[in-house]
């Protein structure tokens, strides 16, 4: 399983999520040199070396306090399930020119990765959107790519309105994936749903600002995975461009949309509660006068108000 975690929200709070392991070794970033004020990205580089080597299960410890952290690769695989346990507040480098990459936090290769503690990662956002490579944003806050078996619940993602292509969750190439009681607010889609997604479960999300809970963009690259088996249901979507979407890019590339539910859905102050969008085409990027080439089929509205 490869997850990134590419962190560019003003203020990102982890509340839980991914799967629990056994009773781990724990290894706290205090026993590395880490001290509340400092920058402790050596200290947890080095903790989390130690965790991911220890047999059995690890489990690396952020303490409560404030701790600047630069750019960081944490890599498996490792030789059992993985716990980051953050209890304190992290955050990013204070000047853009030490945004080496997209990615704040990257956490890749790794199976049964649990993520809690109910601590922050302050990504200081306003630097990020400002940086040229970030295309006037810095794209996923949080994507959950090439996973299967994952859950997110009780989640807090908070971006500003204005902030520009951010979204909040992204999911692509991941099977049996479950997203539940998490408030999401952000100046893209609150919830993504990109290629080869399968048995995509979204329950009792608030979506607010934004473009909602979309599906796709589709059919822009080759051999494109199918999309199937998402179900959207008792979510509230609020003041967002928005509600539920559909969109996939004209005259491209072939796919496919099918076994689709969004069901008890709550639209407020949403200017376009319902979209299938079959010439999304941003910025002039394709032929208009060409139809799709992806087929979508089996989808259900079911009990969509305000």
């Amino acid at each position: 399983m490869g997850s990134k975690v590419h962190v560019c929200a003003a203020y990102l709070v982890l509340l839980f999520a991914f799967t629990s392991g056994a009773q781990p070794n724990t290894f706290d970033v205090t026993r590395y040199g880490a001290k509340e004020g400092s920058d402790i990205t050596k200290a947890l580089l080095s903790a989390w070396k130690g965790a991911c080597g220890a047999a059995g299960s690890g489990k690396v410890v952020i303490p409560k306090g404030k701790y600047s952290l630069g750019v960081v690769d944490l890599l498996g695989p490792c030789k059992g399930a993985m716990h980051l346990q953050v209890e304190g507040t992290l955050v990013a480098p204070a000047k853009a020119s030490q945004h080496r990459k997209n990615s704040w936090v990257t956490l890749r290769y790794l199976d049964r990765l649990t993520v809690s503690g109910g601590g922050a990662f302050d990504g200081q956002g306003e630097i990020a959107w400002q940086r040229e490579s970030c295309g006037g944003g810095c794209k996923k806050a949080l994507p959950v790519i090439a996973s299967s078996s994952t859950s997110i619940s009780s989640a807090t993602k908070t971006l500003p309105g204005h902030s520009p292509n951010t979204d909040g969750i992204h999911i692509g190439r991941s099977e049996e994936i479950n997203i539940i009681n998490s408030n999401i607010i952000t100046g893209d889609d609150c919830i993504s749903i990109g290629r080869g997604s399968r048995q995509v479960r979204i329950t009792n999300v608030r979506c607010g600002h934004g473009h909602g809970i979309s599906i796709g963009s589709l059919g822009k690259y080759e051999k494109e995975e199918p999309v199937s088996g998402i179900y959207v249901k008792n979510c509230t979507i609020y003041d967002t461009d928005n509600g539920v979407r559909i969109k996939t890019w004209p005259a491209l590339q072939c796919g496919s949309v099918s076994n689709i539910h969004f069901e008890d859905i709550v639209m407020q102050n949403v200017n376009n509660p319902i979209t299938i969008d079959q010439m999304y085409c941003p910025h002039n990027e394709c032929n208009r006068k060409m139809p799709s080439k992806v087929k979508i089929s089996d989808v259900i509205f079911k009990n969509i108000r305000v």
